[in-house]
């Protein structure tokens, strides 16, 4: 379902959220921890995607463990990556909203943030919806998510020490609680201007959703 919303606003939170602080002085956009945490900036960073002087954000809200988060990675992510994205046209940012019924969607949105503090986030967001159906009913999943790790060329140690302190807990919980306050109820949601489309919706409508946007960044009315 596609609807209009009042998330101009709060699109253009989500994009300071996820930008770097460029003050030394600051707090982490993301996690309110000092800006001196190299680590959660680093994360920050590493789950944008696209040219800084893209005209407009698509920010994905989503949860790995989702079947329908995979099913619009797996029809509609690559050519909008494409179309939009390479061409500097959109820039992509990522929010985790791990659902509570999804057991292993923290794990594995840690696993995906601890990477992004080495700039593989791009890497482990695919490697984790391609082999969603192997991992999500295991008791156990890290084993795995380590190996795709591994697979993704991260530093073992420091993933290792990321994921067992939970460093990246404290950045998911700030993306589920603004989500939350900007109305995201449910995943995959996608907030495109001041446009928020819920659901894995056929490429059309982004491509609908995204051109318009992008029209009315051009005319300077948002």
């Amino acid at each position: 379902m596609q609807s209009r919303y009042p998330l101009i606003a709060a699109v253009a939170a989500f994009a300071v959220v996820l930008a770097c602080s460029k003050s030394s002085s600051a707090s982490s956009p993301t996690t309110g921890t000092p800006a001196d945490s190299v680590l959660a900036r680093r994360a920050d960073q590493g789950r944008i995607l696209g040219s800084a002087t893209a005209p407009v954000w698509l920010v994905e809200v989503s949860d790995f463990q989702c079947p329908y988060c995979k099913q619009w990675h797996d029809q509609s992510y690559d050519a909008i990556k494409r179309a939009y994205v390479d061409s500097g046209k959109v820039r992509l940012a990522y929010v985790n909203f791990p659902l509570s019924m999804h057991h292993n969607a923290m794990p594995a949105a840690e696993t995906a943030m601890c990477a992004a503090a080495q700039d593989k986030f791009w890497p482990l967001h695919d490697a984790l919806f391609a082999t969603q159906l192997q991992w999500e009913k295991l008791p156990a999943p890290q084993q795995l998510f380590d190996s795709l790790a591994a697979a993704a060329g991260v530093d073992m140690g420091a993933f290792h020490k990321c994921v067992s302190g939970h460093l990246m807990k404290a950045t998911i919980d700030a993306d589920i609680d603004r989500a939350t306050k900007a109305g995201v109820e449910s995943t995959p949601t996608f907030l495109i201007g001041g446009t928020m489309v819920t659901g894995a919706q056929p490429l059309a409508v982004f491509r609908q959703v995204l051109d318009s946007a992008l029209v009315l960044a051009r005319a300077g009315k948002h």
